[in-house]
């Protein structure tokens, strides 16, 4: 589990966890991955997409607009 009680487990500086987890849309089963990066000053980065790759190319754009 990438949670405990809500909170993320992502603690270490420069850390990343995913998980992929299936929930309903409508009718249809859809699969998705959950991901969370702890940036080296602390901040937390996370976002929900179909792939871990689409979900690493998000957290690329946050890091090039935070300047890191």
């Amino acid at each position: 589990m990438m949670t405990k009680r809500g909170c993320s487990e992502c603690t270490e500086p420069g850390m990343e966890q995913y998980e992929y987890f299936t929930t309903r849309l409508g009718r249809r089963k859809v699969r998705r991955c959950m991901y969370d990066y702890r940036h080296t000053d602390g901040e937390l980065f996370g976002v929900v997409c179909y792939t871990l790759a689409e979900c690493r190319a998000k957290r690329d754009e946050w890091l090039a607009k935070k300047g890191a």
